[in-house]
């Protein structure tokens, strides 16, 4: 039960670090109509009924952003939450369980480079005593091309060419089919070697996503570029960022080209299809910076642990095999 008080004293240092910010701590539904349609997240659904109306399908949140994302928009504040989150396919093991507990939090006027230094304070906040010591040193702050060079000899100013990065990959081992997607032969690279290879000593902080990922390209230095960060410890990934989009325009075309990969990929399949609201898109979002913090995983590495279920009392894998 020991790591049970520890999480309790993280939440409520989560909570002080806020709330004297300024911060709203919100509170938002587990249950969802619809979500934002993300086709590399397999999701949980249950059926609503009721004797008074239609039954209808409802969905274990992946995350909170579509509900804090409204009352953003509505209130015009900085807000935290800190919820229970849903995957399904999650493997299970180690560092993944299909239940987990996410902190959300969203920054008026930041970018994500602003976040960097706020995540910085935020950690410093929550740390033990008996917490190990190379998490008090400074973050180690890499673009994703200097790692990529970094660890797998890849130049992606050099390999934007779907062909020349198809190329690459086969030199490097890998065995990418012809018509292999730039962003899933990047992946490939990075899975292989990049994470594989980052400190175990340090936090990583990996900035500045090739633009292929998806179409919600910024620039910089006239290069195309996502504004985007991912945070690791100990070579674990803990916590991603988004510079969040302002224009409810380039959001709608993200959100039509994802929710049709959605459902060209699981047509047929028997994997959930949510349904996506009409509304979403067209919120308007303040300038802003969103971060999503796997609180089970940075528990773990908070306390030293090697294994997530050694923080969890009640693992998806024992409630299984049981």
């Amino acid at each position: 039960m020991k790591s049970q008080k520890e999480r309790s004293l993280m939440y409520r240092a989560v909570r002080e670090f806020f709330d004297s910010r300024g911060y709203s701590e919100i509170f938002t539904p587990t249950l969802s109509a619809d979500l934002i349609p993300e086709p590399t997240i397999q999701n949980f659904s249950t059926l609503f009924t009721s004797p008074f109306l239609p039954s209808r399908e409802l969905y274990l949140i992946p995350s909170p952003e579509i509900f804090m994302k409204q009352v953003m928009a509505e209130e015009k504040t900085s807000v935290y939450q800190i919820s229970q989150c849903f995957r399904n396919s999650e493997q299970l093991g180690s560092v993944h369980n299909p239940e987990f507990t996410m902190l959300e939090y969203y920054t008026m006027g930041f970018s994500d480079k602003d976040s960097i230094r706020l995540t910085r304070e935020l950690i410093d906040a929550v740390l033990f005593d008996y917490s190990p010591s190379f998490l008090r040193k400074d973050f180690i702050v890499l673009s994703v091309n200097e790692a990529m060079k970094k660890w797998a000899g890849c130049d992606l100013d050099r390999l934007q060419d779907r062909q020349a990065l198809l190329e690459k990959a086969r030199k490097l081992g890998q065995h990418p089919d012809d018509d292999e997607a730039w962003d899933d032969i990047f992946n490939r690279i990075f899975i292989t070697y990049v994470e594989p290879s980052l400190p175990e000593d340090r936090i990583v902080v990996l900035t500045d996503y090739p633009y292929q990922i998806d179409c919600l390209a910024k620039k910089q230095d006239g290069r195309p570029y996502r504004s985007r960060w991912e945070l690791y410890i100990a070579g674990i990934e803990v916590a991603n960022c988004y510079e969040e989009e302002t224009s409810p325009a380039v959001t709608a075309e993200y959100y039509r080209k994802e929710h049709e990969r959605t459902v060209r990929e699981r047509q047929g399949s028997g994997n959930v299809i949510p349904a996506v609201s009409e509304s979403f898109p067209s919120l308007s979002i303040p300038p802003s910076s969103g971060v999503a913090i796997g609180l089970d995983r940075l528990l773990m590495c908070l306390t030293g642990k090697k294994d997530i279920r050694e923080v969890l009392l009640f693992p998806m894998q024992d409630m299984i095999r049981s």
